[in-house]
């Protein structure tokens, strides 16, 4: 699809800052074997081979291809020498499978969310970084923080830092103003066949992520509507729980018009107004008001999320330009850059004012909305269910006794038949 254009033009092109990384020695191998102990530690930088090969979410290495306006991949390249390939997936799942190619040889690093990053950090396909070799760490939001945060368990697993944030947003609910009214404040006109007596009138219109970490949502639609589940973590449940989050998952399907995971498809589903309601990203919002009247909402049961990491192959074949890419994206002058394009909010602080600077006038209240996830609001950040791999640890007294993302996976089979 031809992505739309914005409403707000960018006003003056960021500056892009080139990341200051030593070229003194080449990166050195830690001890270790894979799941909690490092595969390969990354401790200094050295020459850059040349190439970079990526696997990335979309809209997250513009080159001005789409809109010369967003570029900040030829900057890198034209300061590192190195030569961007990039390989587009639209689920975690893609992502770890690509990773996982020609023994993890094939592709340098990813731009993983936290339902993959603790499979590739348990399977010891990425590398731990030593953080000294990225000064800009210390601007990211405390959250994420990797020495002081608090929802960083996605890429910080016992003391060792596997990778640099980027970006994070809120899987937040999207919705027709001129066809969903009121306005929602409920996940329900997504979820329930039958709303306060009623058939729900968006059936057939509704939406929703199309991979198995899409369960999460069920979940914590269920933790605040059926309080005698017991369920402390949308990603921690037990078999008993869920199967409940399968039931209400197989209640909904008749509701849905389609599930999507590349983003253009729920864009098109507004603008086309095959799609009413649903679950989305930032990304979704930004070009969809461009073409179709919606808004977009955190219901009263909250949000699940995602906080981005660039994260190191353990096998990298360029490992230098790798580390020197990932400090670059800390920069909050690229951050902002992806922001604007994407609609989402930098991990680096610093990024929020640039975002705002991108837009002129108005844009401080701009960047304070849902749709910039209130960059730089650390309690927000903090309210989101950001992604993370459902393992057999539930994390409590209730031991190994939680289903692991395999059964998930099947369970999501199950009820989509895909």
């Amino acid at each position: 699809m031809t992505q739309a254009k914005r409403l707000l033009a960018l006003v003056g092109v960021l500056a892009l800052v080139g990341a200051a990384c030593s070229k003194t020695s080449s990166s050195s191998v830690g001890s270790g074997g894979g799941g909690i102990t490092p595969a390969r530690t990354y401790s200094s930088i050295g020459a850059p081979e040349g190439q970079l090969n990526l696997i990335a979410w979309n809209g997250y290495t513009e080159d001005g291809s789409n809109d010369p306006n967003y570029n900040w991949v030829t900057p890198f390249e034209k300061q590192t020498g190195c030569k961007v390939n990039v390989k587009y997936a639209d689920t975690s799942d893609e992502m770890v499978t690509l990773m996982r190619q020609g023994g993890g040889s094939q592709y340098d690093g990813v731009s993983a969310s936290g339902d993959a990053t603790n499979r590739l950090i348990a399977g010891g396909d990425v590398g731990a970084i030593d953080p000294s070799l990225f000064p800009a760490l210390q601007d990211v939001i405390a959250p994420l923080s990797p020495t002081t945060g608090t929802n960083n368990s996605h890429y910080v697993v016992n003391g060792s830092i596997y990778g640099v944030p980027y970006m994070y947003g809120p899987n937040f609910l999207m919705y027709n103003t001129k066809v969903v009214q009121p306005a929602p404040t409920s996940w329900d006109v997504t979820f329930e066949p039958t709303i306060n007596g009623q058939p729900n009138p968006y059936a057939g219109h509704v939406t929703a992520y199309g991979g198995a970490i899409y369960m999460a949502d069920a979940a914590m639609y269920l933790k605040a509507h059926d309080p005698s589940l017991g369920i402390t973590d949308p990603y921690e449940l037990t078999a008993t729980q869920l199967d409940a989050v399968v039931n209400l998952l197989k209640a909904q399907k008749p509701l849905i018009t389609k599930y999507w995971s590349a983003y253009t498809d729920e864009i098109d589903g507004f603008v086309n107004g095959s799609m009413d309601v649903g679950t989305a990203w930032p990304v979704n919002l930004t070009y969809a008001k461009a073409d179709a009247p919606v808004a977009a909402v955190i219901p009263s049961e909250g949000v699940t999320g995602w906080a981005d990491t660039w994260m190191i192959s353990a096998n990298a074949p360029h490992p230098n330009c790798m580390l020197k890419w990932m400090a670059y994206t800390l920069q909050p002058s690229v951050q902002a850059q992806v922001g604007l394009w994407y609609g989402a909010a930098g991990s680096n602080t610093k990024s929020c004012a640039l975002i705002a600077k991108g837009y002129g006038k108005g844009g401080a209240a701009i960047v304070k909305t849902v749709e910039y996830s209130f960059c730089g609001d650390a309690t927000f950040l903090n309210s989101i269910y950001l992604w993370k791999t459902p393992t057999s640890d539930c994390g409590d007294s209730r031991g190994q006794t939680c289903m692991d993302y395999s059964v998930w996976q099947q369970k999501w089979t199950e009820i989509t038949g895909a």
